[in-house]
């Protein structure tokens, strides 16, 4: 369209509202989507949707288990380890870390256990949470649940070895979470010593943030007589305001057909399967693509993908 803004290769500047909040001091997505590739050439802008609070009684539970040194891999320990799959997670194990530092030189007391990590957001965030000798920390190259979890009933059988039982795992997540995890190191066709019991203790609640809506409202305005523009979601938590400011959903049920690729000028994204699989579940809605790995270049992939199968058809 004319008067779209151009990059420097010449071609029109896309919009890619990126539903999170910007991650300081830089964020890896504003990084990859500012960066003109070839004929690709994207404006990143960021709509945070959600807002975190951590979930006292969850974290009592888990204080209390520190405090006691029941993860520590031991015959008679509550816990042979802990699985993160959430940066928010972290953080209110940090935050827990944080608040009895100093009392005890070997705190948090988990010298001897694994920690399972998604992958790098997250891994990075538990390696700054000290502890001497440091966390040790696996896992961080699979990428999502269903990997992770592949790869502990590996990795933790080899850990605990000869065990004709294996200690249970302590998983700290959110109040929405998948539960592909606990399904696969549970799984009743599995044999009793490589089954894993798995403890969820919630310690991170979330919800949409009261400005989401207008804030989001407000670049899809502005964006509006763009040829094309991208959405990116995050999170199954917003996917009903993200619907609602596009037009597709009243009352909770999709009430406009989405135009076939060419057809318009907005293209959604999902971060991964849980996301997209809600948006189809609850609304009937199945978004353009879905990246197969959760991580910029996941959804960079995804996009670019989405426009080379489509040829001239769509112009990203």
């Amino acid at each position: 369209m004319a008067g779209e803004p151009t990059s420097s290769l010449g071609g029109p500047k896309v919009p890619v509202l990126l539903l999170k909040t910007k991650s300081l001091p830089t964020d890896a997505y504003e990084d990859l989507f500012s960066t003109p590739h070839d004929d690709f050439c994207f404006e990143p802008t960021f709509v945070p949707v959600l807002q975190h609070c951590f979930e006292e009684e969850g974290l009592k539970s888990l204080r209390e288990l520190l405090q006691g040194k029941e993860v520590n891999g031991g015959v008679d320990s509550a816990y042979g380890g802990l699985i993160f799959t959430s940066q928010r997670a972290v953080d209110a194990f940090a935050k827990l870390v944080d608040e009895d530092q100093g009392k005890d030189e070997s705190w948090p007391h988990l010298q001897d256990v694994p920690i399972y990590s998604v992958g790098p957001a997250t891994t990075r965030a538990l390696k700054a949470i000290p502890q001497s000798p440091p966390l040790r920390i696996f896992g961080e190259h699979t990428g999502n649940g269903d990997a992770l979890a592949r790869y502990i009933l590996e990795h933790y059988g080899e850990w605990y070895r000869g065990r004709p039982t294996k200690p249970p795992l302590l998983f700290l997540v959110g109040e929405q979470r998948r539960d592909i995890i606990p399904k696969t190191l549970m799984d009743d066709a599995l044999p009793a010593d490589t089954r894993i019991e798995v403890t969820e203790t919630v310690v991170y609640g979330t919800g949409v943030m009261e400005s989401f809506p207008k804030d989001y409202e407000k670049m899809l305005s502005s964006t509006r007589d763009r040829s094309t523009r991208w959405v990116v979601v995050f999170s199954p938590t917003g996917c009903d305001s993200m619907l609602r400011g596009l037009g597709f959903v009243t009352d909770g049920k999709t009430t406009k057909a989405m135009k076939g690729p060419g057809q318009r000028t907005t293209y959604i994204a999902t971060i991964g399967p849980t996301t997209r699989d809600y948006l189809v579940r609850t609304f009937g809605f199945e978004p353009d693509v879905c990246a197969e790995k959760p991580s910029p270049e996941g959804i960079w992939e995804a996009i670019t993908n989405f426009k080379n199968r489509l040829g001239e058809v769509v112009s990203v």
